[in-house]
């Protein structure tokens, strides 16, 4: 249930775009925003995609400075990976690391409910060992 947890904490809120948004648009939305990807949703509100900042640096690897004319949906990522409330942080971190991606935009009842990243994830889990580790100490001084 970590992923639920995580959403308690940063919120349901998801940056979106719209796939005939320039990348230029979707850069100065990711930088606005201070993210590092973007879902791209279709007309009846689904994910077509994901834009992250590495597509953004690809792009321009590609295209020069004409990749900032790009619509999103000629450089998003359209096989996205998603994850439920349910998933746990062990799961995130080994599909994260498995598939090379940083971002996961969570499902609910078949709806985007909102996104957690690398940087979420690791946040939960670095919070989480610190909780263990104190109630381990209080466990020990109070046996002792």
């Amino acid at each position: 249930m970590a992923v639920a947890q995580i959403l308690k904490q940063k919120g349901r809120t998801v940056v979106t775009v719209r796939p005939n948004q320039t990348l230029n648009e979707v850069a100065g939305i990711l930088a606005q925003h201070r993210i590092g990807a973007v879902v791209v949703i279709d007309a009846s509100g689904g994910i077509a995609g994901i834009v992250s900042e590495r597509d953004v640096v690809k792009a321009i690897a590609a295209h020069g400075a004409n990749a900032l004319a790009l619509a999103a949906r000629e450089v998003m990522m359209v096989e996205v990976r998603t994850c439920s409330p349910r998933d746990t942080e062990a799961e995130l971190m080994g599909w994260m690391t498995e598939h090379r991606i940083r971002h996961l935009p969570v499902i609910e009842d078949g709806k985007l409910a909102g996104m957690v990243s690398i940087g979420d994830v690791v946040k939960y889990r670095i919070e989480t060992i610190e909780q263990e580790s104190e109630q381990l100490k209080s466990y020990i001084s109070s046996a002792g």
